[in-house]
């Protein structure tokens, strides 16, 4: 698969880098919108379709993205399924993409999936799983399939090893490569080591299990992880977990935000108390917030995803597999059934302030290095918000 260029630098096709999704690039000019394989992001988005699901129209059958949870890290994707709606033209094979959000919990997801199996509409699913091992996610993903459902995950796999039977596919970040170059930017900030711990939404979740084990090996010998904290997807709690991790652990000097929404939580704390010449602050993903946190000096540096193509490749692949289109599979995944053949790599970027001593020699050549200006500048080019 041809790889965009612009966002990523010497990424390989289904490689750790942007592959496939921040996806695709490295240094050259933008993929136009009609060109899936590009796998950059197309000229212009359709920000309308930030505002919530549409009606699919009467007898399409469905594809349907399913959230982890609510938060400004979806409103890229959705842009990214609302693109792949048009721009694949699944209206003319009468298939309809929608996102569907999640309430946070296992619950919720299984209700959904539980209710889907009831209709007959439904042609592929995309799940974003909350919890990696939970048996009877994987037993309702079964059941889907065996009625003919195709399934993918996005963004968050199910385990790797006990249920990898219950999805086609993975399309996302390389979840340990990612978290690896966030503990980059602690070692590269903080030479001297420290104390640190790491917030999150759910510490079951794969994603989240895999960038933890990432940060701590990026990190090196010279840094101690005291704690690893999970909110269940609740702003409160995940800023109440911020208040905990510093009483418990005085000698903090690094804190790691793990899911979209810790970044900003993690800076209202360390405002609150005034300590933000004593820590320093690394984060997944740039939510709007944290976006305007880096901006006005607190957040040292962000490992950014590619929402957009998770959404964008999401739908094609799964439109793929609903016709029987062979060929569009084996360009995304020409080794599947190999070793790791199954996993859509959407890549990343590191985001840093004006002004930070990080620089792109100090990463991974298939990881983006970007200043905030020039990222906000990208953001403004694709009409999105954050990512």
């Amino acid at each position: 698969m041809r790889i965009h260029q612009r966002f990523q630098r010497g990424a390989t096709a289904l490689g750790f880098g942007l592959a496939l999704a921040w996806l695709a690039g490295c240094a050259g000019e933008v993929p136009k919108p009609a060109d899936p394989d590009g796998n950059g992001q197309p000229q212009t988005s359709s920000s309308s379709g930030q505002s919530g699901e549409s009606k699919a129209p009467a007898g399409a059958r469905r594809i349907l993205l399913l959230t982890n949870g609510i938060s400004p890290f979806w409103d890229a994707c959705r842009v990214g399924v609302v693109d792949a709606q048009r721009e694949l033209q699944l209206g003319d094979a009468n298939l309809h993409a929608e996102l569907v959000p999640n309430d946070g919990k296992i619950d919720g997801q299984l209700a959904k999936l539980r209710q889907w199996a009831t209709q007959s509409d439904i042609a592929g699913i995309g799940i974003s799983a909350v919890v990696a091992d939970n048996a009877a996610l994987a037993d309702e993903l079964r059941k889907l399939q065996q009625q003919g459902v195709k399934i993918v995950t996005i963004d968050s796999d199910m385990d790797r090893e006990q249920y990898r039977d219950v999805r086609f596919a993975f399309i996302g970040t390389d979840n340990f490569a990612a978290g690896h170059e966030l503990g980059l930017c602690m070692k590269q900030l903080r030479p001297e080591g420290g104390e640190y711990v790491t917030f999150v939404g759910k510490t079951g979740a794969q994603n989240a299990i895999e960038r933890v084990q990432g940060v701590a090996e990026g990190a090196g010998e010279k840094f101690t992880s005291k704690d690893n904290m999970g909110d269940e997807i609740q702003i409160a709690q995940a800023q109440q977990n911020v208040r905990t991790a510093l009483t418990n652990h005085p000698n903090l000097n690094v804190l790691v935000g793990i899911w979209s929404y810790n970044g900003p939580a993690i800076v209202d704390v360390v405002r609150e108390k005034g300590i933000r010449d004593q820590v320093t602050v690394v984060t997944f993903d740039a939510e709007p917030n944290a976006i305007a946190y880096m901006g006005q000096g607190d957040i040292d540096a962000m490992v950014v995803q590619n929402p957009y193509q998770m959404g964008y490749q999401g739908v094609r692949l799964l439109k793929a597999l609903v016709e029987d289109d062979q060929a569009t599979v084996r360009v995304m995944f020409p080794n599947h059934g190999q070793e790791n053949g199954d996993i859509y790599d959407t890549g990343q970027k590191v985001v840093v302030p004006e002004g930070s001593p990080l620089r792109q020699e100090m990463f991974s050549g298939a990881t983006e290095f970007m200043p905030l200006p020039e990222f906000q500048e990208w953001l403004q080019d694709y009409d999105l918000t954050g990512s």
